[in-house]
């Protein structure tokens, strides 16, 4: 089963062992990040730095024409992937044999929300998240298919693989996060994921609903959450906090307006795109969930995608849903996590894969080769050259 691995620029810039040391663990493939939030990452084996920051949110290329005189724009990288980043690691990459797919982060950057506040999903509180763009919002949409676009069609990229396209919400891996103290769970993290900026506020009142009303509802809905009362049974606990009918309108308001995102994303890749270009999005099989893996309703993405990156570290269920809709050649990737430090289980990567393949995965994802120890990517290495 063909394994990739994700890589940043970083990774691969300034060590020039870095593909030779893939192909040493039998990868032959890559997702590397063009477009990508900000974060703070450790190189453990990089000759020249140990850790890099990323200040934001960032193309890893310098941006396009296509940009000019637009309010919402991609932001260039800083010091940390300066010029074309994206382009100088492709290159020794397929140097080395390796091929390259983009990875492109779409709705979550927390720049954008600082900059330009109007973008953001704002919860039934009024507070705002400036880490989460509202997908609702028309400039928003425009900005997020221009950028899958162009992010994901770069030089030398035989295909491409979306993250974050659809809703991002409460949850998110922000520095410093303290918002662990009351346990959510799957009917909090809706409520507390549901926007109430200007477009969401017309989206529900398009479907019948009093904005005002249903905010009130949902902070009413949350009060036992908040004492620890509520029962954690998905959306069931869901309906039982606001009502069966408002959480129904709500549901169908967000699904909607991510499935034609996904869609108007997918299609203007494959218009940018030259023939044989494979388009991948990394979902979750449950339509309102939101997040990195964006929730997608199972039929639909593989209608217009030609493949799905699904997580998979401690287990492949969430594969099912999808197995059921693939054709001959749709791509269902597992992606499981072998960074042992970060969750990951690497040691027990050659049967988890196995079991991914059993419930149909047809490919794997790594995440993640360039944060990985020396004792983990051994691990990997071991368990890609077992035999199937």
């Amino acid at each position: 089963m063909r394994a990739a691995a994700f890589l940043y620029p970083w990774d691969v810039i300034g060590d020039p062992d870095a593909p030779a040391r893939l192909l040493g663990l039998g990868i032959r493939q890559v997702t590397l990040a063009a477009a990508y939030h900000s974060t703070r990452a450790l190189t453990p084996r990089h000759p020249r730095h140990r850790i890099v920051t990323a200040a934001h949110a960032a193309v890893l290329y310098p941006p396009g024409d296509r940009w000019q005189g637009r309010a919402l724009r991609p932001y260039p990288a800083g010091e940390w992937a300066p010029g074309d980043a994206y382009g100088a690691a492709a290159d020794a990459l397929a140097a080395a044999g390796i091929d390259v797919r983009s990875w492109v982060v779409l709705a979550h950057n927390s720049r954008m929300g600082e900059e330009h506040p109007a973008t953001s999903v704002v919860n039934a509180y009024g507070d705002r998240y400036p880490w989460a763009p509202c997908i609702a919002r028309p400039a928003t949409r425009a900005y997020l298919v221009d950028l899958a676009a162009e992010a994901a069609v770069r030089p030398g990229a035989r295909g491409t693989e979306l993250e974050s396209c659809g809703w991002y919400g409460l949850a998110h891996l922000h520095a410093h996060d303290k918002t662990a103290g009351v346990g959510l769970g799957e009917a909090g993290q809706y409520l507390m994921s549901l926007c109430f900026c200007s477009s969401c506020r017309a989206g529900y009142a398009g479907a019948g609903l009093d904005p005002d009303a249903l905010a009130a509802a949902v902070r009413r809905g949350l009060e036992p959450v908040w004492r620890g009362e509520a029962d954690d049974t998905g959306w069931a606990s869901v309906e039982t906090l606001i009502g069966t009918d408002l959480a129904a309108a709500t549901r169908a308001w967000r699904e909607k307006t991510a499935r034609t995102l996904q869609g108007a994303a997918v299609a203007a890749v494959r218009a940018a795109a030259p023939p044989d270009f494979q388009v991948l999005l990394h979902a979750d099989p449950v339509p309102y969930h939101c997040g990195a893996n964006a929730g997608v309703d199972p039929a639909h993405i593989l209608s217009v995608a030609d493949g799905v990156v699904v997580p998979c570290t401690g287990g492949a269920e969430a594969l099912t849903p999808f197995t059921a809709h693939a054709g001959p050649a749709t791509v269902l990737a597992a992606n499981l996590t072998v960074v042992g430090a970060m969750g990951g289980r690497p040691g027990t990567l050659a049967a988890d894969a196995a079991r991914a393949a059993g419930l149909g995965a047809t490919e794997l994802r790594l995440y993640h080769a360039g944060l990985a120890s020396d004792d983990d990517l051994a691990q990997v290495g071991r368990a890609l050259s077992t035999p199937e």
